[in-house]
């Protein structure tokens, strides 16, 4: 996380209105903004109908990781997971949906419904923890 270190030049994060700096004083505004990194597994298919039949397998209480490694697309297919994601490293509409959905388990999932089209797709993104 270098670029946090040079508070003073300030012109290679233009984002950084937000970020005031002072996230130790500040604990309980940090968390409502909801960090700076999220922990999240998602599930990708290129076809909308095919990611719809997942939703239907996850409405039905099959776990979040056995659904990914089944419908999704992507190199996370083994669960999903794609480890800890920071503001920024991430397309738009998915890191938007990724900072608004709460911490939850693969046990019993809180993801996104319906799920989120990016440019790579179509997404179900659940988040098991935040930083």
């Amino acid at each position: 996380m270098p670029p946090k270190k040079g508070g003073g030049g300030g012109g290679a994060k233009p984002k950084g209105k937000g970020d005031k700096g002072d996230d130790e004083s500040k604990g309980a505004g940090k968390e409502k903004k909801g960090g700076t990194a999220v922990k999240v597994r998602h599930i990708l298919c290129e076809k909308q109908s095919k990611v719809l039949e997942a939703m239907e397998k996850l409405k039905a209480g099959m776990k979040f990781p056995e659904v990914a490694a089944q419908y999704s697309e992507d190199k996370a297919r083994q669960g999903g997971d794609l480890g800890w994601m920071t503001r920024g490293s991430m397309v738009g509409p998915f890191q938007d949906a990724a900072f608004a959905l709460p911490i939850s388990n693969v046990n019993n999932p809180v993801y996104t419904d319906p799920p989120i089209k990016t440019k790579f797709g179509y997404h179900i993104i659940m988040v098991e923890g935040k930083k």
